[in-house]
């Protein structure tokens, strides 16, 4: 109990710090899918788009505002190279892509959002479920923070078009560095995971790094367990199973502990299997290379404030297992998730 309420009184703490800075093996290609072949990349600068193609054979891509709009009669570009191809799209704006190839078909969008102001922006969706649905693209969208996106960057995100933003950050952060929403944003909602004050922040000075990845595993065993964390989860999924309200994007300082286990629950949600939702998980070091590089460079005692590890993550879930058996019981009795409307609306 005496760990809990440090993790309580230094969690906003963690916050401030982050705030401050402002695969397997391969397979051949005959077992290989469209999906696990063809994907798509974005640039920051000027939102360049990019078909990556890791096997050999013909391919012809198709685009489109939606998924329900993909214009099948013309391809926009075919081809039957490998390696990263430019599509020539006719502005910046986000896009759909189907793929149509020797290897099937696949519908496509960007995983990673091309943000000149932001780090860790991805697309849920496309991800495959253990009974072999896929998650729909341009659903729902994990971030770290809006504070300094670009103006290309929001009409970006207004052509998606982003219609709610929730942020899981404190009332000092938000105040701290307020949101630039999209021009399409309709709903804005402050679901602040941030039990305690910053009294105790100066303590985290204090850890060595063992002492600070035992803290972060136990922040995410509280994610799941402290009530006034468990009920700004669950307002979050309750917008999640409201149709009006998307797409959605949802974010903290970072987007990787308190966006990570949203994220990691939204996933389960659907039925996602863990290996891929932990894989989700840690794409955050990647995407957030660089950004806090100098607090890491002051105190590298710290390092784990600042990246993800699967220890971290895993905490949570064998914690809501031990507690409720299983990680949907958790969802379904303490989220009071509607599993069945939950997949009803973002898988295919």
């Amino acid at each position: 109990m005496k760990h809990a309420r440090l993790i309580r009184s230094t969690l906003v703490g963690i916050a401030a710090l982050l705030a401050f800075a402002g695969c397997g093996k391969s397979q051949r290609a005959e077992k290989q899918t469209a999906d696990e072949v063809f994907s798509i990349e974005r640039e920051a600068p000027g939102k360049r788009a990019f078909l990556v193609v890791n096997a050999p054979g013909k391919w012809s891509v198709y685009a489109g505002a939606s998924v329900g709009k993909i214009d099948m009669t013309t391809p926009l570009l075919e081809g039957a190279q490998t390696g990263r191809v430019e599509l020539p799209l006719k502005n910046a704006n986000h896009a759909f892509f189907r793929v149509k190839s020797t290897l099937g078909e696949t519908v496509l969008a960007e995983r990673h959002l091309p943000m000149a102001g932001g780090y860790n922006f991805r697309d849920l969706g496309g991800y495959k479920t253990a009974d072999g649905k896929r998650v729909r693209w341009g659903r729902v969208f994990r971030t770290d923070d809006l504070n300094k996106l670009t103006t290309e960057d929001l009409a970006y995100l207004a052509s998606v078009p982003i219609t709610s933003i929730v942020d899981f950050r404190s009332e000092s952060e938000i105040k701290a560095a307020p949101d630039l929403p999209a021009p399409s944003v309709r709903h804005q909602y402050a679901y602040s995971i941030t039990p305690g004050n910053l009294t105790s922040a100066d303590d985290l000075n204090k850890f060595t790094k063992k002492q600070t990845e035992e803290f972060m595993i136990e922040m995410n065993r509280l994610f799941v367990t402290d009530e006034r964390i468990i009920g700004q989860y669950r307002k979050f999924f309750k917008l999640l199973q409201d149709e009006g309200k998307l797409p959605l994007m949802f974010h903290c300082s970072a987007g990787k502990d308190r966006t990570g286990m949203g994220a990691a629950l939204f996933l389960a949600s659907l039925g996602v299997d863990e290996k891929t939702i932990f894989e989700d998980y840690l794409l955050s070091n990647r995407y957030l290379a660089g950004k806090y590089d100098p607090l890491i460079k002051k105190n590298p005692q710290l390092e784990p404030l600042y990246r993800v590890s699967p220890e971290f993550l895993r905490a949570g879930f064998e914690q809501m297992k031990k507690d409720h058996g299983s990680v949907e019981n958790y969802l379904r009795k303490v989220l009071q998730v509607d599993l069945e409307k939950m997949r009803s609306l973002y898988l295919d």
